[in-house]
């Protein structure tokens, strides 16, 4: 049997197993990996989730409400659920995906399903910034949402580069507490968010 180490995720680890996304299912399915083990599958790597403060869930709690308001038809919210990217399969905080509640039953949602990612971050922002923000460029993800906790500031990451030597996302707008964002959803019509609604 393949070792597994759990390991924070620091980007490229040299000497560390990598799996795919297959793999990982694999280890899902044989109950190798269960919910307990609070993983996630980043660059192949299986990376620990980081604990959740008060803030951070407050957070939770006031997007969820807002956005289950807000969403136009044929859109629907999660909430730190699974999504699965060519090998990676991270649990962003939100993610606004086309459907209702029984469109993803056999399957997670990939990037052809996903209208924005939002990772809401605190001690995590850096890896937030650089891992996750390269991960979801490379993927194509249109819009990739911070909720920086630590500068009461949400930051807008958009022109993903795709899969490229060096994946980034080609323009960050930072929008401050009194300041509203659109939601980006292809197809539907401009809903405007307040940044109060995101942050606790």
């Amino acid at each position: 049997m393949t070792q597994i180490t759990h390991l924070p995720y620091q980007g490229t680890m040299a000497g560390f197993r990598r799996f795919s996304v297959a793999e990982y299912h694999r280890l899902i399915a044989l109950g190798i990996l269960t919910e307990d083990d609070n993983l996630e599958l980043l660059d192949g790597y299986l990376v620990h989730k980081m604990t959740r403060n008060p803030p951070h869930d407050a957070a939770i709690q006031k997007g969820n409400k807002r956005f289950l308001r807000i969403l136009p038809a044929g859109w629907d919210l999660r909430v730190q659920s699974a999504i699965t990217l060519t090998d990676s399969e991270p649990e962003p905080d939100f993610v606004v995906v086309r459907g209702d509640e029984n469109t993803y039953l056999t399957r997670h949602p990939t990037t052809a399903d996903i209208g924005l990612v939002v990772e809401i971050s605190d001690s995590t922002l850096q890896g937030d910034r650089d891992d996750k923000g390269r991960i979801y460029a490379k993927e194509g993800i249109a819009c990739y949402w911070i909720v920086n906790l630590n500068d009461q500031q949400i930051e807008v990451y958009t022109s993903p580069s795709g899969p490229t030597p060096d994946p980034k996302y080609g323009q960050r707008v930072d929008y401050q507490m009194g300041g509203s964002l659109t939601l980006p959803l292809a197809g539907a019509s401009a809903v405007q968010m307040a940044v109060k609604d995101l942050l606790p």
